[in-house]
């Protein structure tokens, strides 16, 4: 992982936990957000940057937002990544309003789940939990640095940049780039580094 290694290099701790596990077909944000909570709280001292990438920064901001006190205190940073956060509050990709409304009766939805390299399900308890993040309503105070692509077709570029208006505690890089931003790796490393002052290290 490209992150993981340029942390490596600078000497700083870097954890990345498997936030599909123990078992994806029940994955919910509320269980995410547990999740990282439970390990930055096993951490033990010291402070944390939280970064994450679509779903992943959604679940983020949500922990910088809405975990306990003494967790959100320690937290100095996020660096999100192409990140998700009207996520419970439209419809998902491709799937449209018969889709969604599919997923919901049936309780499941599957699909091609880059990961793991095969089709995998999930229920509709995942979305319908996004729902009650409202990550527009969050605002917040913590410094946010938001990478995003301007050619992403996943994460709309116009509504990253219309919260990133909205608060006053986020910068918005925008990238010539796609939603997975593979072409822009080092410029997020850069952008990353400079942000949080470890050049100065």
């Amino acid at each position: 992982m490209f992150l993981e290694r340029q942390f490596t290099r600078a000497g700083i701790p870097f954890y990345c936990p498997n936030l599909n596990e123990p078992d994806f077909s029940t994955l919910t944000t509320s269980r995410m957000v547990e999740q990282v909570v439970n390990l930055v709280d096993g951490l033990g001292a010291g402070r944390v940057v939280l970064f994450g990438s679509s779903l992943g920064a959604f679940v983020a901001l949500c922990v910088a937002n809405k975990a306990p006190a003494p967790i959100r205190h320690v937290i100095d940073a996020l660096v999100l990544l192409a990140p998700a956060l009207d996520f419970g509050q439209r419809p998902i990709g491709d799937l449209g309003l018969k889709g969604m409304t599919r997923w919901r009766d049936t309780g499941w939805w599957e699909f091609n789940h880059h990961a793991y390299g095969k089709p995998r399900r999930v229920h509709y308890e995942l979305f319908r939990d996004a729902a009650s993040y409202d990550t527009f309503a969050i605002g917040g105070e913590i410094p946010t640095l938001i990478l995003q692509g301007s050619h992403d077709s996943i994460v709309d570029p116009m509504m990253v940049t219309r919260f990133a208006k909205e608060n006053s505690s986020v910068k918005l890089v925008m990238l010539d780039d796609d939603h997975q931003l593979s072409a822009s790796l080092d410029r997020i490393w850069s952008e990353s580094a400079q942000f949080l002052a470890l050049t100065r290290r």
